[in-house]
């Protein structure tokens, strides 16, 4: 029953994610928001609202492992399954802008989360204020320069702007709804299944919960790669690990502290979630320069299945 409670809360999350993207992005066109900024706020915003509710259940739940665990090991799982499946599949060109800009603040933040966790063993108010806020101010300097350099945005859906306002009240709620469901049964089915597997709830939230959340990008490398079409950027993904520790974990614990109730968070997990990080850098560089091959991606992907085998080990 608890594998059940799980699919039926991804399904939903899944479902409503998407209903949220639509409805949030034609209400901004609605509003009269620029494309370039609905493109990098209101989607990013919107596709990180799954996991955004699971954590936010998870800490009012007090299953404060699977809030953490849900956000670092979507962080492994979106570099080290999904970029490593895709480059695989097609390798990747990766613009200048990956290690100006993106990388350097997802490293950034991923070592602060660090020692923000380690400080006292509980993310506050003020640290994920603190978060929130520094999420604020990437997204100013990365709509400013995406402007400056005419980047074109590819998420935005522009036959969005023709929607009636009947449909998007319509899928507001349908989103909300199937949102609030959706994580409620995912983290109600995740902890009897750790229960019922005799593991703790960390190692099911990143895990299973964390590939869960990640399926949605997965899905969308792997058809984009397999159609011969631009596969999805490098900058999708770092974009996506910034959004989960700036966004999800600074809202989560402005609402409710997240405790670190499980050392291995610490000790074993975020170091995971680190080296991930790290590693980008050397295979970006090294031995053919701005390129993920399909070798780089083998390497990424057997690391991320080592991953695995140690958590449940």
């Amino acid at each position: 029953m608890s594998l059940l409670w799980v699919i039926l809360g991804l399904l939903l999350l899944v479902v409503g994610g998407e209903f949220l993207v639509r409805s949030s992005v034609a209400l901004s066109f609605k509003l009269k928001i620029s494309k370039l900024v609905i493109g990098m706020t209101v989607v990013s915003f919107a596709t990180s609202a799954p996991e955004l509710l699971v954590s936010l259940q998870a800490a009012l739940d007090g299953a404060s492992d699977i809030a953490l665990g849900n956000v670092i090991g979507s962080n492994i799982a979106n570099i080290g399954l999904v970029l490593g499946i895709t480059a695989i599949i097609s390798p990747l060109t990766v613009d200048r802008g990956f290690y100006k800009l993106n990388w350097p603040v997802m490293m950034l933040l991923s070592v602060v989360l660090y020692f923000f966790l380690k400080s006292g063993n509980v993310l506050d108010l003020w640290e994920g204020a603190a978060l929130f806020v520094s999420l604020v101010i990437f997204l100013v300097v990365l709509i400013k320069s995406s402007a400056k350099d005419k980047i074109a945005v590819e998420d935005v859906d522009d036959t969005l702007q023709s929607t009636s306002n009947f449909k998007i009240f319509l899928w507001l709620l349908i989103g909300g709804a199937a949102l609030y469901y959706g994580s409620e049964w995912l983290v109600k089915g995740a902890i009897e299944m750790a229960t019922a597997l005799g593991v703790s709830e960390r190692v099911i939230s990143v895990t299973m919960v964390a590939i869960g959340t990640s399926v949605p990008e997965l899905a969308a490398s792997v058809i984009a790669a397999l159609k011969k079409e631009k596969a999805i950027s490098l900058g999708n993904l770092i974009g996506s690990n910034i959004f989960n520790i700036a966004c999800v974990l600074g809202i989560t614990s402005m609402i409710q502290p997240i405790n670190v109730n499980s050392p291995a968070i610490l000790t074993t997990d975020i170091f995971w979630m680190l080296g991930f990080s790290a590693i980008l850098i050397p295979l970006v560089f090294l031995p053919k320069r701005f390129e993920l091959s399909r070798l780089k991606g083998a390497f990424i992907f057997v690391a991320y299945l080592v991953f695995l085998y140690t958590t449940f080990m």
